[in-house]
């Protein structure tokens, strides 16, 4: 990490402890505690890192927004740090400003596709757009005549649906009705849906990473502070096998997540075999270590794990659903064969050790 990220990721994580402290977040009554989280993330500029001074962002590094992503996946915050982050680099990428407040962005799955017709208006539907009801611009990619573009649209001018994710919480299906957008701009050349979900994808790793390093910390403070038959239940050998299992996953998830993201970052092209290389590996390490982690802090945790009272769930019910954004683990380790199978033998081992 440079000195750059670390003062980055030092001040998001001091505003995200000030403002979004897990257990208070738990014990709040309203979302009151969501205004002043947002407006001292953008006063500082951490909302639209990715964004170029002269379109309204801050112009910061790619590994600055990635420090920011990580910080966020460590307290799994309810708010779309993340999703205003990515609304803000697509947005970049055709050369659009971007609106101050929160944002998302759409599609969030692979072969979702949301067509700009003729007229100018956007027609088509995404599924599973987290925070939509509460932002106020998205920033979609789209396809017409000219290929791929990115359109910047208004969320009031957009039907949505709410529904139940699997964690729970409420997402978003968007339907684009002949939607009028604000602004439509060509993406340039190697820019293109398949970007977007390899950026998501990477971004959604980060945070899983974040958030299992939050859970293996609560895990094993918990496990310090539980005591059964005369002593705290992490002295107890089952419990530390569990947490070194923990330990493993966490470590793993972060490995991968921060390689592809320091590959991005390093300036390389997204139609770069490595980085795809990258970005599939840490989509499936991470997401296998979701699933695995989950489970193994809630078997650690035991039935109190499972409890509104307990801040666990908000770690592990963000975890389980962001598997699923930007493509999940199947997806991406069949497209990843796909790939390699059509380069051949010959060139698996090359890109491989090349990283």
């Amino acid at each position: 990490m440079s000195e750059s990220d670390s003062i980055v990721a030092e001040t998001a994580a001091r505003i995200f402890a000030d403002l979004a402290d897990p257990q208070t977040v738990n014990a709040a009554k309203d979302d009151a505690w969501k205004a002043p989280l947002w407006q001292a993330l953008e006063e500082n500029g951490l909302t639209l890192a990715w964004v170029p001074d002269d379109l309204g962002g801050a112009g910061a590094s790619l590994d600055d927004g990635f420090a920011v992503i990580s910080t966020a996946g460590r307290f799994a915050a309810p708010v779309p740090v993340a999703e205003t982050l990515l609304a803000g680099w697509l947005l970049a990428q055709g050369g659009i400003a971007s609106p101050t407040g929160m944002m998302t962005v759409a599609p969030m799955r692979p072969k979702e596709r949301i067509a700009l017709d003729a007229d100018g208006t956007l027609t088509g539907r995404a599924h599973g757009v987290p925070f939509a009801r509460d932002t106020s611009h998205v920033a979609v990619l789209v396809h017409g005549a000219g290929g791929a573009s990115v359109a910047l649209i208004e969320t009031a001018s957009v039907r949505i649906a709410d529904r139940r994710g699997i964690s729970g919480d409420v997402v978003y299906d968007l339907h684009f009705e002949k939607a009028q957008p604000v602004e439509v701009k060509s993406l340039p050349a190697g820019v293109d849906q398949g970007s977007l979900m390899l950026m998501g994808a990477v971004v959604r790793s980060l945070e899983t990473a974040g958030a299992l390093e939050a859970i293996l910390d609560i895990s094993v403070r918990y496990s310090g502070e539980r005591v059964a038959f005369e002593r705290p239940i992490g002295k107890f050998q089952a419990v530390q096998h569990n947490l070194a299992r923990l330990a493993g996953e966490s470590a793993a998830a972060t490995a991968a997540a921060t390689s592809a993201a320091d590959a991005i970052a390093s300036g390389a092209s997204l139609a770069d075999p490595g980085i795809y290389l990258e970005a599939a590996a840490a989509r499936i390490r991470s997401a296998e270590a979701a699933t695995e982690g989950s489970a193994i802090a809630h078997q650690v945790h035991g039935a109190i794990g499972y409890t509104k009272e307990h801040i666990l769930h908000r770690f592990t019910r963000a975890l389980l659903a962001w598997r699923d954004d930007f493509g999940n683990e199947s997806q991406w380790a069949v497209e990843l064969g796909n790939r390699v199978a059509a380069a051949g033998a010959e060139e698996l081992w090359p890109l491989v050790a090349s990283r």
